[in-house]
C-alpha cells in the first residue's frame, strides 16, 4: 500500500542550526561556512542516491555551485535568530522505480521553485539498513528569499505568514499528493494516495509517529535514546498489554508497527552522526597541529635566514670600517735626495 507523508520544517540560528551544515548534510557534501568558518564535511556520508540544484529560471550563474548557494543564504541574514533554509521532507513511493522516483521528486521542487521564486535543493536518501526498506524519501531544502538574477532579494513571506502558511502548505501537500497518483497512472499502477488526515478519510488507525526536530537533534547530539522515544514505547507496551487483555493483540500489532516505522532507523542514524561528527572534530585537531607544526618551522626558518643576513651585514659593515681606517691613517713621508757635490 502506497503511503503519503509530507513534512514542513525550518532552519534557523535560534536552535543551532546553520543552512550550510543542513545542504551539507542531505547532500552528502563537503561546504565550508564562510560566514562562521566552520567546516561541515559528510562526504564518507552513506545513503545518498541522488542530489541537484532546482533554480528559477533567472538565476545568476554562480548559484550552480552548492557551496556558493547556501553561504549566500546565509550572508544574506544578519540577525542571529534568523530563519536560513526551510524543508520539505518527502515520501517517495517504493512502487515506482527509482528513476521515476527522482522525476516526481524534482517535478514537485519544480513547482515550488516556479510559485515562490526560490531555489530548491533536492537530496534522495535510501532507506536506513536496519529501518523499513520502503521509506525512500526526499529532503527539499529550500532557500527563505527569492532568488533573480542580481542575487537573494525579499522573503518568501507567504509560506511565513501564520494566516496563509498553513493553508500554503496544505495546498502544497494537496498537489504532491495528486502529482504522486499521476505517476501511478502514468506507469500503469493502481495504487493512490490521499493528503487528507485518516480521520477526513473514514480510516479507523493510528497515524504513523515522528519524533520532531528537537528530540532528532537531542539524539544526534548524544547517540541516546530521546525521552519523547521512549515515553513512545512505554506507551506502546501499555497498548500492546491492553490489547493482548482484549483479545486484540494481532490487530494492535500490526497498527503499532505501522507507527514505529518512521522511528526504526532514526537512533542509529543519530549514533553514526555523533561518531562522525567526533571523527571530524578529531581529524580538524591534526590538521591544526601540523599546521601550526608547518608555520612553525617556516617562522624558525625565516629567523635562520634573519641572522645569517644580519651576519653578512655585520662582516660588511666591519669590513667597510676597517677599510677607512686604513685610508685616513697618514702615510709615510718618502725619503729626501740631498746633492753633497757642492
Amino acid at each position: 500500500m502506497a503511503i503519503f507523508h509530507l513534512s514542513v520544517k525550518t532552519i534557523s540560528r535560534s536552535a543551532g542550526r546553520s543552512a550550510t551544515a543542513a545542504a551539507a548534510y542531505r547532500a552528502g557534501v563537503k561546504i565550508t561556512d564562510e560566514r562562521t568558518g566552520d567546516i561541515h564535511d559528510y562526504t564518507r556520508k552513506g545513503g545518498v542516491e541522488f542530489a541537484d540544484l532546482v533554480l528559477p529560471a533567472d538565476a545568476p550563474e554562480w548559484a550552480v555551485d552548492r557551496a556558493a548557494l547556501w553561504n549566500a543564504a546565509e550572508q544574506k541574514e544578519t540577525r542571529k535568530n534568523s530563519t536560513v533554509a526551510r524543508e520539505f521532507e518527502i515520501a517517495l513511493p517504493d512502487e515506482l522505480t527509482p528513476a521515476e522516483r527522482r522525476r516526481l521528486a524534482r517535478d514537485f521542487a519544480r513547482e515550488i521553485v516556479e510559485r515562490h521564486g526560490c531555489a530548491a535543493d533536492v537530496a534522495i536518501h535510501a532507506p536506513g539498513a536496519d529501518g523499513d526498506h520502503r521509506n525512500h524519501h526526499a529532503h527539499i531544502l529550500l532557500t527563505t528569499r527569492r532568488l533573480g538574477p542580481e542575487g537573494f532579494t525579499e522573503k518568501t513571506r507567504e509560506l511565513d505568514d501564520q494566516k496563509t502558511g498553513p493553508q500554503m502548505v496544505t495546498q502544497w501537500r494537496e498537489r504532491f499528493a495528486s502529482l504522486q497518483n499521476e505517476r501511478f497512472r502514468e506507469n500503469g499502477l493502481e495504487f493512490r494516495v490521499d493528503h487528507r488526515r485518516l480521520e477526513a478519510q473514514g480510516i479507523d488507525r493510528e497515524p504513523t509517529r515522528h519524533l520532531g526536530p528537537a528530540a532528532s537533534g537531542y539524539e544526534r547530539r548524544t547517540g541516546e535514546p530521546s525521552r519523547k522515544r521512549l515515553d513512545f514505547e512505554a506507551e506502546v507496551a501499555k497498548r500492546l498489554s491492553r490489547a493482548k487483555e482484549a483479545g486484540e493483540l494481532e490487530r494492535a500489532s500490526r497498527q503499532i508497527d505501522r507507527s514505529i516505522i518512521d522511528l526504526s532507523g532514526d537512533l542509529e542514524a543519530a549514533k553514526a552522526e555523533r561518531l562522525q561528527a567526533e571523527q571530524e572534530r578529531q581529524r580538524a585537531g591534526m590538521e591544526a597541529v601540523r599546521a601550526q607544526f608547518d608555520a612553525h618551522k617556516v617562522a624558525e626558518a625565516g629567523k635562520q635566514q634573519a641572522r645569517e643576513a644580519f651576519e653578512r651585514f655585520k662582516a660588511e659593515q666591519a669590513a667597510k670600517q676597517r677599510a677607512e681606517v686604513e685610508r685616513q691613517r697618514p702615510k709615510p713621508e718618502k725619503g729626501r735626495d740631498y746633492d753633497l757635490s757642492r
